[in-house]
């Protein structure tokens, strides 16, 4: 495989993470627990959500990767008394994602995708014409 593909496809892979990991937060928005104080039958029987972000790191010999890891605070309070795993005051936890962020990373995934397979399209044309050269 050429370098321009290996980096390509490597980016094409970052991409398809991006937008796995960000539907996956999306999906699981409503995902609310317990908070970490709150009495323990409650901690054992119900846990909230925890989201993840992706960061985009460089590889050797070129192309990306995409590590995975948990947002920091991954919950923000919430008032529900009504739920099964509120503590005393009516208080849970909701789990810190953006939605507003989220959309950004399922637009930037998708363009990322999609000009990586650009660039595999390119590069098919160029060799293309290259071995159409007649002498």
């Amino acid at each position: 495989m050429s370098p321009v593909w290996s980096i390509a496809v490597s980016g094409m892979a970052a991409a398809t993470r991006r937008l796995e990991v960000s539907a996956r937060n999306v999906a699981n928005v409503l995902s609310a627990g317990p908070l970490p104080s709150a009495n323990a039958t409650a901690t054992a029987s119900f846990s909230a959500y925890v989201p993840v972000r992706v960061d985009q790191v460089e590889t050797a010999g070129g192309g990306t990767a995409a590590n995975v890891s948990p947002v920091s605070p991954s919950y923000v309070p919430a008032y529900d008394p009504e739920a099964a795993y509120a503590d005393a005051n009516g208080m849970v936890a909701e789990p810190n994602v953006d939605l507003a962020n989220e959309m950004v990373e399922q637009m930037v995934a998708r363009y990322t995708f999609a000009m990586n397979a650009r660039v595999l399209r390119t590069d098919a044309d160029m060799m293309k014409s290259l071995l159409d050269v007649k002498v």
